[in-house]
């Protein structure tokens, strides 16, 4: 038996429709506050853990493998093997703000409010612009609302979030989906189990 660590939310319920459409017989426990749970055929065990946890529990070996979005990998920079990428959970890293030129070529400072304060840093740093970041961890579209910042760096989906709010994207950093990640060390001691999963799933 492997153990699998699974973001909670949606993209688990999408990594769990994957897996299934795969031959793996797993089912969602509803109304369990129990954090772990078993396929059918008890092979692999599954953590659900939150989605920054994720590679985490992976490079310390709480877990074989894990499904993460590549904008969590790009942030924390964990140190595991990226083995798949699963084509699901499909997202973008954009700027975003109020008005589309609040920044521009010539900008030299300028104040972002995100939870990706690696990403947000390196990408301001690209652009040479000295970028003081305001580090947010949830109604990030608030910020250039109520003046704190002139702009976000932030994960959308749709982008509806941002429209609702009056936000609209400026530019896009990279674009993430659902990847299978390994611990290194069990990628060698359960590299049976490990590529069997792999042949299952690809």
């Amino acid at each position: 038996m492997i153990t699998i660590a699974l973001p909670k939310g949606r993209l688990m319920e999408e990594t769990i429709e994957l897996f299934n459409s795969k031959g793996l017989d797993i089912e969602i426990p509803k109304h369990s506050r129990k954090l772990f749970f078993y396929d059918k055929d008890k092979k692999y065990k599954f953590l659900i853990v939150r989605a920054q946890d994720v590679a985490t529990y992976v490079e310390y070996n709480a877990a074989c493998v894990g499904v993460v979005g590549l904008d969590v990998l790009r942030e924390h920079n964990n140190n595991v093997f990226e083995l798949l990428d699963l084509g699901i959970g499909y997202c973008k890293m954009v700027v975003a703000g109020k008005d589309v030129n609040c920044f521009s070529a010539k900008t030299k400072n300028i104040r972002v409010a995100t939870k990706f304060v690696k990403t947000a840093k390196q990408h301001f740093v690209r652009k040479n612009i000295n970028a003081e970041i305001v580090k947010l961890y949830g109604s990030i579209e608030l910020a250039p609302l109520l003046g704190i910042a002139d702009c976000i760096v932030d994960i959308v989906s749709t982008g509806q979030t941002l429209r609702d709010n009056g936000l609209e994207v400026i530019e896009e950093i990279f674009e993430s989906t659902a990847m299978l990640i390994a611990n290194r060390t069990s990628f060698y001691t359960n590299n049976v189990e490990i590529k069997e999963l792999l042949d299952k799933i690809q």
